[in-house]
Order: C-alpha cells, then sequence, then structure tokens
C-alpha cells in the first residue's frame, strides 16, 4: 500500500527549474530521508506536498486521493502536517497555547460560536486542552505548559513544534531539517524523539537534513536531490557509496 505519491511532478518558476520528474512513493510507517545541497529542491517537494505550492506539471495522491493543488489548510486536515527549517513558534504564546493554536483546525463550532462561547464551543475547548495537555506528557514537555515559547531553550523550541504539528493528527509528518543548529548531543536527543514519535503516533515520516548522524541513523531509505533532479535512492549504505552523490556534496570524483 502507498500512503503518499509523487508522480513526475516538477516546479518551474519562470524560467528557472527547481524541480523536474521527481518521484516519490511513501508506504505506511516508513521514515525516509530527503537530501542534496543547498538549492537542489528539497524544501521545494515539501511546499508541493502541502500546497503551498502548485506543481508545473505531474500529480500528487495522499490515502488514495488527488490533492494536488489543493489549499495548505484542506491538505492538512487530509493528514499530512510540516515543520520549517526556521522554527515559526508564537514566542509570546505559551507552549500550551502554541499546541492549542494547531487544534482549531478540526473545530466543528463556528466562528459565531467562538465568538459568544455557546455551550458547543466550550465543549470542544476543553477536549482541545486536555487533548493538547496529552500530547505534551507524551512527549515529555508537560512541565513546560505555562512557560513562553520563546523562553525554551533551542532544542526544547524544535520539539514543540514538531509537538504543534502532531496536534493536527497526521498520518505523514514532514520535518525540515528538524537538527538545524543542534549540537551532537541534541542531535542525538532528537533521533530518540523521531523515532519516538513515530513509534507512539503511528506516522509516515518524511525528513529533510543536513545533518548526516541523523539522516544515516534514522533513515531506512534516502532520496538524493541535485540542481532539481533526483540523482540517486536507496538505503543509507548504499547513499554513501553512491559516485553521484560523492560527487554532489564535494564537488570532486572519488578518484580526484
Amino acid at each position: 500500500m502507498i500512503l503518499l505519491q509523487m508522480e513526475g511532478v516538477g516546479k518551474n518558476f519562470g524560467g528557472l527549474t527547481a524541480l523536474a520528474d521527481f518521484n516519490l512513493s511513501l508506504a505506511p510507517g516508513e521514515l525516509v530521508g530527503l537530501i542534496g545541497p543547498n538549492g537542489a529542491g528539497k524544501t521545494t517537494v515539501f511546499n508541493l506536498i502541502t500546497g503551498v505550492y502548485r506543481p508545473s506539471e505531474g500529480r500528487i495522491v495522499f490515502d488514495g486521493r488527488d490533492i494536488t493543488g489543493l489549499r495548505p489548510d484542506l491538505i492538512t486536515r487530509c493528514g499530512i502536517a510540516r515543520t520549517f527549517q526556521n522554527i515559526r513558534l508564537f514566542g509570546n504564546l505559551t507552549v500550551l497555547e502554541n499546541v492549542l493554536v494547531a487544534n482549531h483546525l478540526r473545530l466543528r463550532s463556528n466562528p459565531l460560536e467562538a465568538v459568544i462561547r455557546w455551550g458547543r464551543y466550550q465543549a470542544e475547548e476543553r477536549e482541545m486542552v486536555a487533548y493538547s495537555r496529552a500530547l505534551l506528557e507524551a512527549v515529555g514537555l508537560d512541565h513546560l505548559a505555562e512557560e513562553e515559547a520563546s523562553s525554551l531553550p533551542y532544542g526544547q523550541q524544535r520539539r514543540l513544534e514538531i509537538v504543534r504539528a502532531l496536534a493536527t493528527k497526521p498520518k505523514v509528518l514532514l520535518l525540515d531539517e528538524p537538527a538545524a543548529g543542534m549540537n551532537p548531543a541534541e542531535a542525538e536527543e532528537l533521533m530518540d524523539f523521531i523515532r519516538q514519535i513515530r513509534k507512539d503516533f503511528n506516522l509516515t515520516i518524511l525528513l529533510i537534513e543536513h545533518h548526516m548522524r541523523v539522516v544515516m541513523g534514522i533513515c531506512e531509505r534516502i532520496l538524493v536531490l541535485d540542481h532539481g533532479l533526483t540523482i540517486a535512492e536507496g538505503s543509507p549504505a548504499e547513499i554513501q557509496k553512491d559516485q553521484k552523490v560523492i560527487t554532489a556534496y564535494l564537488g570532486v570524483e572519488t578518484g580526484a
């Protein structure tokens, strides 16, 4: 069974081709890495999946539904969530409030009911708070629920951003460089955290990362992009030995 599939997807910006003939298949429960030099097209893939960009060609199918060109909010409702390379928390809100923001995606109450706080909205609000606290407890951040997000150490801010994505109840989680700026100890903790949430939340994960220890340590399969083209795909061991990958990263032939 394929949960997420991209078939011949391309994206052009005027005369610039950011991505060409890109194909990806994710089975339920997989943890797949997407790597490549800066400007290779990795974040473009995420933006296409999540509806930030509309493909110039090809199609994207999620859980049997064609989601090509859908709005980002509708794609999130389908079950795809993401984080960003640059942390995008609401720094002046508390940890709990940041998670609550994501819960509003699935509110059934209308804006009028929310404003005047009718019974249905109050019941939903209690459910959201309980669910958000349970999420924070599950990942070890419950003791920080009332702290401002901006006051958290860097590693915990990264973790909070992932928890906020989890609050949308995704089937597929897209992580955009979650180890960026982390020291080796923080990166090791992140690897354990990603393994934990994949198991606990039954997730399929697509990961963009430049931290090779993280990629090689947790991904079962890796795709490599260079200048918008897929140049390699395989296991971590196969990717480490691939001549095209070595050349793309180092800029020289291995025999040079």
